[in-house]
């Protein structure tokens, strides 16, 4: 099912923009684009999107950003032994010389070169959880407003497939009327076929004949077809009175009706029928394309 999304967002330091998007797929297919240096941000989005999705193919992606001021200065451990390094030898020479150099203050330090750095994209532990958990809260009103959406399309769907299989159901007691008035027919040609079979065979064994023309009149009785055709429709609405996801559901549902489609064709010997029959394999082709849009 296709929706979008987005929603911005900030806290002190940082700004934010994400970006949902969804269109139909059979399976479910997430496609992440997220900056890589947050840490726990893919999994927990994993994790939101797997909850809500269940079908299509999902496209997530964040756009971060620190906002101008917002760096902080971080101690590089390596240039300040450096520093302290310097400072101890500089002492030391100037002792040498009977010259007494104050202490320098730990500012001082701070401010020599290399001591330290911009920290960039680099957190604390609780700076990373804050931001992790202002992103999920954001990108949880996002995945409702792309839910909102797709509900929207999937109830929309979901009255033109019913008005499909109530179609499929008003064409399937079509054909039981049908099979129903070919029988008298179908039953003289059986007669007429053992009438002439008889006349030409005259060796031929009454029981063995009757017990072939009884398999060939199964062969043509499709009252089972239309019964699973019966139970079919049946179970689709049931499908779509349910709030959960149906989507695959249907889909496999699509293939038994079709099944039986094609069968009621092959057995049905009878021209009103067998149109009775392609009728039904369309409507069924027009619900498999739309069953393909819902979740």
């Amino acid at each position: 099912m296709t929706g979008f999304a987005a929603r911005q967002g900030g806290m002190p330091g940082w700004s934010w923009a994400w970006d949902v998007r969804s269109v139909n797929g059979k399976g479910f297919d997430l496609r992440l684009r997220l900056p890589d240096w947050v840490e726990g941000l893919e999994a927990a989005v994993r994790a939101e999107a797997a909850e809500r999705i269940r079908r299509g193919s999902v496209s997530i992606g964040l756009k971060l950003a620190r906002e101008a001021g917002a760096e902080v200065a971080r101690v590089n451990p390596a240039g300040l032994e450096a520093a302290l390094a310097a400072v101890a030898a500089a002492t030391l020479a100037a002792g040498r010389r009977g010259i007494d150099l104050a202490a320098p203050s730990a500012t001082e330090v701070l401010a020599m070169r290399g001591v330290t750095e911009q920290g960039g994209e680099t957190l604390a532990p609780e700076q990373a959880a804050a931001l992790l958990a202002a992103l999920r809260a954001d990108l949880r009103a996002a995945l409702d407003d792309l839910d909102a959406m797709r509900r929207a399309e999937g109830q929309a769907i979901g009255r033109v497939i019913a008005g499909q299989v109530d179609r499929i159901a008003e064409l399937t007691e079509a054909a039981a009327a049908a099979a129903e008035a070919r029988r008298p027919a179908v039953a003289q040609q059986l007669r007429d076929n053992l009438a002439r079979v008889m006349a030409g065979a005259a060796e031929a064994e009454p029981a063995r004949v009757a017990q072939e023309l009884a398999m060939l009149a199964v062969k043509s009785d499709v009252a089972e077809e239309i019964d699973r055709l019966r139970a079919h429709a049946g179970a689709a609405r049931g499908h779509l009175a349910d709030p959960g996801a149906v989507g695959r559901k249907l889909d496999f549902l699509m293939q038994e009706f079709l099944r039986e489609a094609n069968t009621l064709c092959s057995k049905s010997g009878d021209a009103a029928l067998t149109a009775i029959g392609l009728d039904l394999k369309h409507v069924i082709d027009q619900m498999r394309e739309q069953v393909q849009n819902v979740e």
